[in-house]
């Protein structure tokens, strides 16, 4: 009897989470759009070119009132690096993914990091594309 239960029991575990990597996996490809909070980075996809991304994401800082210190920038990767309003230190990376999108990290404070800063930051840009 308690096999029986023992086996019935590893059977469910496994179905929940085969279902719960399913539904993750399914999220990741359908979700494109929704921001995710991920190792203190807020990240999401836009359906925009590289340079326009990058264009916006300057525009939305300078919207702000939060000056570029910093910008590094490749054919695929652009990283602007300012201050926030509390002195926090400020990254957003842009990197190219096609010829149509790109994805946008945001990070508000090495410590600490700060989502709900990071998060106005990233709806400024999203609003700029």
């Amino acid at each position: 009897m308690f096999k029986r239960f023992a086996m019935y029991a590893m059977a469910g575990f496994l179905l929940v989470n085969l279902y719960g990597c399913f539904a993750l996996f399914a999220g990741a490809a359908a979700g494109t759009g929704t921001a995710m909070w991920l190792s203190g980075k807020l990240t999401q996809e836009f359906h925009a070119p590289y340079d326009r991304t990058v264009e916006a994401s300057e525009a939305a800082l300078k919207s702000m009132k939060l000056e570029v210190t910093k910008e590094s920038k490749t054919a695929d990767v652009t990283q602007l690096r300012s201050k926030y309003t509390d002195g926090k230190e400020i990254w957003v990376d842009v990197r190219k993914t096609t010829a149509t999108s790109t994805k946008v990290e945001v990070r508000v404070g090495a410590m600490s990091p700060d989502k709900e800063a990071a998060n106005k930051i990233l709806k400024k840009i999203q609003e700029n594309i």
